[in-house]
């Protein structure tokens, strides 16, 4: 009887362990699905999220103490700013205006009574002799700003700006240290961070709408003044004891070589047809600083092997911007989406070739439709290291024919001796000799789960075509096959390598790798394994040399 009894409670204790278990796995898995909740819930949150959830009262005491002290001396700020303002901002404006006015300037310009509030401060780590510090600060001010405007006919309009919001972060940079009080010789002080600005524009005593393209204008006008004058990396110095601060002052660092390369899968923004896609790239959001690259129709997998190049002033912070648009004719671009690229990423004489997801927004990303992608070739050459760097869109260089070009001493020597050459005068032919060396993993695209692979390559510019043998009945085919293209300007020019399925009746794509030219340009000759972009699996193995010999142009 005792046998039996013990397996009831043997039984029954085993269900309870069970009962038990079950329940507290399923509370923790229901806690961790808050807990993801939550943390997801905070990573989308705002600096304005945060400011309701901790208002101006819980700020630390030493931030309201500075936020009170501002308050207090605002009325002097405003006096001395708005003078400052008025007189670096004007020659910016007058340097931005729109060529429909005639001139534009300040008639008045005071920053109102309300005062700033500083939300937050951080110290940076920086180098020796030097502090620096970032201030948030947000302002919903009650200035009265009012341009003056003439247009080309004559016509003058007062243009009110009001109801302006901002919200930024300003860097203050207290450089160099000294031992003579307040020790420090110099403080620059720019607009790191643009979070947040908004303001309206109102004709005084009539309504803007009434003159088509003003308010428009104006706006971009603004924004650009602020762009130029005093976002990073832009800075203003302010010296404070006596010396030389030349060398604080907003200096070229290098060049940036950007090649737009091609885009696939782009989000197709036409009701017929396809979306016509073109980019527009920047470093600086300045209007004479934007490259906007060639509309390809009617495509959704465009190829623009578009080249430019950018001056960079401080690749630890700047970034570079791509906005890819559909083109409407007389109607306003859509966007598409857009990408960056942080040049802190880049190693200097190094190209880089990436593929970057394309977002609605930079700033929030909380949309996560696929948009699709673009492709870029990015190239960081400082300025200094021109004899260690090589950069093949600057041909002028001795260094570079010798390096970049595989010139020999001669050529160069004499190229060198004639007239310094611009690099549009000069174009970079050669031979480029591809070796298709193998295939691996295709897909299988017959039915008998095998395929008939061969290769086609083709130089875009001159459409010069050379295929492969066919390889029957394989997944993983070796051909070892070598082809020479004559290049006519390589630095421009594109080669497209397609995998195809024989058949009798036809042919099928199996997938395609596209090439620039910079890499084997800089390296002369390398090899390497590459994945077939439009294919379920595969990857085909090339070797690729370039014997360069740079031209000039006909004039």
């Amino acid at each position: 009887m005792s046998f039996f009894f013990g397996i009831a409670i043997g039984v029954a204790c085993g269900i309870a362990i069970v009962v038990v278990f079950a329940r507290f796995s399923n509370h923790r898995s229901r806690c961790r699905r808050d807990l993801a909740t939550t943390v997801a819930a905070f990573a989308r949150m705002t600096v304005q999220d945060s400011r309701k959830i901790l208002p101006p009262q819980f700020y630390p005491s030493w931030l309201a103490w500075l936020n009170s002290h501002l308050r207090k001396i605002w009325p002097y700020v405003d006096e001395a700013a708005s003078e400052l303002i008025r007189s670096n901002v004007e020659p910016i404006l007058e340097q931005y205006r729109p060529v429909i006015l005639a001139s534009l300037k300040f008639s008045k310009l005071t920053l109102g009574t309300v005062a700033p509030q500083f939300t937050g401060v951080s110290i940076l780590e920086c180098e020796a002799g030097e502090v620096a510090m970032e201030l948030e600060m947000q302002w919903d001010g009650n200035p009265n700003i009012v341009l003056d405007i003439k247009t080309r006919v004559g016509v003058g309009l007062p243009i009110q700006v009001k109801n302006i919001g901002f919200t930024g972060v300003f860097r203050l940079i207290f450089k160099p240290l000294v031992e003579e009080f307040p020790c420090f010789g110099a403080v620059s002080y720019s607009l790191r961070e643009k979070k947040n600005l908004e303001f309206k524009l109102k004709i005084v005593g009539g309504d803007i709408t009434a003159v088509p393209g003003i308010s428009d204008a104006i706006e971009e006008t603004i924004r650009d003044a602020i762009e130029d004058s005093i976002t990073w990396p832009v800075r203003k110095i302010v010296p404070i004891l006596p010396g030389d601060y030349s060398d604080l002052e907003l200096k070229p660092a290098g060049t940036l070589e950007v090649k737009l390369v091609q885009g696939r899968d782009l989000t197709n923004k036409d009701l017929i047809g396809k979306s016509d896609p073109y980019a527009v790239l920047f470093v600086r959001p300045l209007r004479d600083r934007m490259k906007t690259s060639k509309t390809i129709n009617n495509e959704l997998n465009p190829i623009w092997n578009d080249h430019f190049e950018f001056i960079v002033e401080d690749a630890s912070t700047q970034h570079l911007t791509v906005r890819i648009f559909d083109n409407e004719g007389v109607q306003a671009s859509e966007l598409i989406g857009c990408a960056l690229v942080r040049l802190k990423d880049l190693e200097p004489g190094k190209v880089k070739d990436v593929w970057l997801k394309l977002v609605k927004d930079l700033d929030v990303q909380r949309d996560k439709k696929y948009r699709g992608e673009v492709r870029l070739e990015l190239l960081y050459c400082p300025f200094g290291t021109e004899s260690e760097i090589k950069n093949p869109y600057r041909p002028d260089l001795l260094t570079s024919l010798e390096k970049a070009l595989k010139v020999d001493g001669t050529e160069a020597a004499e190229m060198a001796k004639s007239n310094s050459l611009k690099k549009k005068d000069v174009i970079v032919r050669g031979v480029l000799s591809v070796t298709v060396i193998s295939a691996e993993n295709l897909p299988a695209v017959d039915l008998l789960g095998k395929a008939d692979p061969y290769v086609e390559l083709t130089m875009k510019k001159s459409n010069t075509k050379h295929r492969t043998r066919v390889v029957n009945d394989s997944l993983n085919p070796v051909w070892n096959q070598t082809f020479d293209f004559v290049v006519e300007d390589g630095l421009h020019d594109m080669l497209i390598v397609d995998v195809w399925d024989h058949d009798t009746f036809g042919k099928d794509r199996i997938g395609r790798c596209i090439f620039t030219l910079t890499r084997v340009i800089l390296e002369g000759e390398f090899r390497d394994n590459f994945t077939l972009e439009g294919a379920k699996s595969g990857s085909l193995t090339l070797n690729l040399k370039w014997s360069a010999q740079p031209i000039l142009r006909d004039p």
